[in-house]
């Protein structure tokens, strides 16, 4: 069901990415009233001087700022 993909600087440890998206799954699955079952979270690191080519890749109408 729903895919949330995170991209972060790099540095972050294992247990760090999956403390996030443990806490990002069940958010999503509280919010859209869905089994955290069917949520699945991915986490990139994009090295700082391939940030802003990594955002274009993201359409606009998809990227959520606020």
């Amino acid at each position: 069901m729903p895919h949330i993909a995170i991209s972060m600087y790099p540095g972050r440890s294992p247990e760090i990415k999956k403390a996030l998206a443990s806490k990002v799954r069940e958010t999503v699955a509280e919010e859209l009233g869905v089994d955290r079952a069917v949520v699945s979270v991915s986490v990139e690191d994009v090295p700082k001087e391939e940030w802003q080519e990594h955002l274009k890749k993201i359409p606009p109408e998809n990227m959520y700022t606020e």
